[in-house]
């Protein structure tokens, strides 16, 4: 670890998350906002970042240790990417140093999947798959899910390829921009649990190429069967968009995925997973995140 402390930080589209570590690499204070890369102009993240350190007393020579959004090209300063195959270890020697800050600032990079079928990018699930390997758990597939899901393939500590599916962010267009709104006003935190998420994936892993005529009946249900089955149709649209996402990757799990995730996000991808007979290990993120943000200030300043 660097001789005094340092602050690692994901720093994703919709939220950001900061944890000021000791020498002897433990957490001694944390934050976490919804000041994402979303919400911020590319002059902003720079206030945004030493506001939150002072709040956690974090002194002016103190470096800090960046992965996620804040190096995409909408974010902080664009930080090139990682070609695939790329192996995790390597990934801190290609972390770039913030311009115009008078703070010691490093930025990690994404990876990125150049073929002209398959172009994909990914910033911030490098870092958790890279604290999974410094626990000895990245190996297999890897299941990420989110606003942007990620499916990520690891072999002997190499990434050799990975897919995106936007399920989060098609759910969000779907309750908040469309003729189904009416009926997505409220999800329950426990929506997973529901008989209605439940037929949802059945449907979408049963008849995955019907899903666009399956997403009506989120409007069609309540309006001829009672406006009782509205309070239903947020977990069943869940369900839908999840089981049909778990369809397009049930041929690549070959039976088991490893789950990074936590709250209700690894509740639901759990129980769909399992529903279409795949097998789960569960993996923290914020654990892994801060193993590989660790790893990589150690690799950067020691």
């Amino acid at each position: 670890m660097p001789s005094s402390e340092f602050v690692c930080v994901d720093w994703g589209t919709s939220s950001l998350r900061l944890w000021k570590m000791s020498s002897a690499n433990e957490v001694l204070a944390k934050r976490r906002s919804k000041e994402g890369m979303s919400t911020l102009a590319r002059d902003q993240f720079d206030a945004v970042l030493e506001r939150h350190l002072s709040a956690m007393s974090v002194g002016s020579d103190v470096p800090v240790v960046i992965c996620g959004m804040a190096g995409a090209a909408q974010g902080w300063q664009e930080v090139p990417y990682f070609d695939l195959p790329a192996r995790l270890a390597e990934i801190a020697a290609a972390a770039v140093t913030v311009n115009a800050n008078d703070r010691d600032v490093r930025i990690l990079p994404g990876l990125a999947q150049r073929p002209p079928a398959s172009p994909d990018v990914i910033r911030g699930e490098e870092t958790m798959l890279l604290g999974a390997e410094l626990l000895g758990k990245a190996e297999g597939l890897f299941c990420l899910p989110g606003t942007h899901s990620k499916w990520i393939a690891v072999s002997e500590g190499s990434v050799s390829s990975f897919s995106t599916v936007m399920t989060g962010e098609v759910f969000a267009l779907l309750s908040q921009h469309s003729t189904l709104s009416h009926f997505l006003k409220a999800v329950s935190v426990d929506y997973a649990n529901s008989e209605a998420f439940k037929s949802g994936v059945e449907d979408a892993l049963e008849k995955p190429e019907a899903m666009l005529s399956a997403l009506f009946s989120i409007r069609s249900t309540p309006l001829l069967l009672g406006t009782g089955k509205a309070a239903e149709m947020p977990s069943r649209l869940s369900g839908l968009l999840i089981g049909s996402e778990v369809a397009s990757m049930k041929d690549r799990a070959a039976g088991s995925v490893q789950l990074i995730a936590n709250g209700s996000l690894a509740v639901a991808y759990t129980k769909a997973l399992g529903i279409a007979g795949i097998q789960t290990t569960l993996l923290n993120a914020e654990e892994l995140v801060l193993a590989g943000l660790s790893y990589a200030a150690d690799a950067i300043w020691s």
